[in-house]
């Protein structure tokens, strides 16, 4: 055998495996057990110290970082990009953009091909959690930092909004300005923000003692304005209501131009609000109510936890809730009196 130093190379070779295999165990990146084993057994048999190792594949900074959402026409993303691009354009960092669309499929191929190290850190908001990802985020090895609601033991930084007290303080607006048939147009219920707003919607209702019947109740394909529209027709119909909660300010516009094409004065026949508070709020006529979910800080706070993990990478997960706050605007307010 020769005396020279051993390389990576003969590493791979000793142990019949590729390069980049060699690569992906000693960088702690997800791999089966077996090839585990048979580059650690490699590496021992020529000698070669597993610091060695990791000094000769020691990963080079690309200063970039990956932000991911699931819709990237949504404003609500928007807003979070323009928050994370004025934070890591401030430390030297390029932000890549990707829109992963609803398909959960999508956001395991984007967590697997990070492994490729195009990116230093993901900054990632999925709008459905499955199995498979949680899976995923717990062997990243990137810095990661989640915007959304996940389990508690994921061990990633995570920064979510509390939605649940947003729909509470949508409803009680409603409810004080004597609205009693409080209609719920959400998104669709497998999802992470469909889900908690309708859990939220339903308990609040019941407290306020407010029916909750089928009737006042519909479900969007999307949280986009014309899934909204396809589906709020019936619920105007069936439901009567006197106000409408939308899950977003897209569904809560796409109500208030189906309520002006059968007829109906916003608000004085149905009040609307909306939820996140986006620039559209303030551009509809009349101008549209609706919870601020802080989107703006909690990118602001992604990227900062992402930039403390990027030179911290040792330290505990982080976990920021950010609190909603209801906007008052025209849309809502109390019918007027003859």
């Amino acid at each position: 055998m020769s005396s020279s130093r051993p390389t990576v190379q003969r590493v791979a070779a000793h142990a019949g495996v590729s390069v980049a295999s060699v690569s992906r165990v000693l960088n702690g990146l997800a791999t089966s057990p077996e090839m585990v084993d048979k580059v650690q057994s490699a590496a021992d048999e020529l000698g070669y110290s597993p610091n060695a190792m990791a000094r000769s594949l020691k990963v080079r900074r690309t200063e970039q970082l990956a932000f991911s959402v699931a819709d990237v026409g949504n404003p609500v993303y928007v807003d979070m990009m323009r928050a994370v691009e004025a934070e890591t354009r401030a430390e030297g960092y390029r932000l890549l953009l990707s829109s992963t669309g609803p398909d959960p499929a999508e956001v395991l191929s984007l967590l697997r091909g990070l492994a490729h190290g195009y990116a230093d850190g993901l900054i990632l908001s999925p709008i459905r959690v499955t199995d498979e990802i949680i899976e995923a985020l717990h062997a990243i090895s990137l810095p990661t930092v989640v915007i959304g609601r996940i389990p508690p033991d994921v061990p990633v930084d995570n920064v979510r909004a509390n939605s649940a007290g947003g729909v509470r303080m949508a409803v009680e607006h409603l409810y004080e300005t004597g609205r009693r048939r409080i209609g719920f147009l959400n998104g669709p219920t497998d999802t992470v923000p469909g889900v908690a707003r309708a859990r939220a919607f339903g308990r609040v209702c019941d407290r306020l003692g407010l029916p909750t019947d089928d009737a006042l109740l519909a479900e969007a394909d999307d949280f986009t304005i014309d899934a909204g529209l396809d589906a709020v027709g019936d619920l105007i119909a069936r439901g009567e209501p006197d106000a409408v909660l939308g899950g977003n300010d897209l569904l809560a516009v796409a109500t208030m131009q189906a309520l002006r094409e059968r007829g109906h004065a916003v608000p004085d026949d149905v009040a609307v609000v909306g939820m996140d508070d986006t620039e559209l709020a303030t551009v509809t006529a009349p101008t549209l109510t609706s919870v601020s979910l802080g989107s703006t800080r909690r990118g602001q706070l992604a990227a900062q936890l992402l930039l403390e993990r990027l030179r911290d990478p040792d330290r505990e997960p982080q976990r920021v809730a950010v609190q909603p706050r209801l906007r008052v605007r025209d849309s809502s307010r109390a019918r007027s009196r003859s």
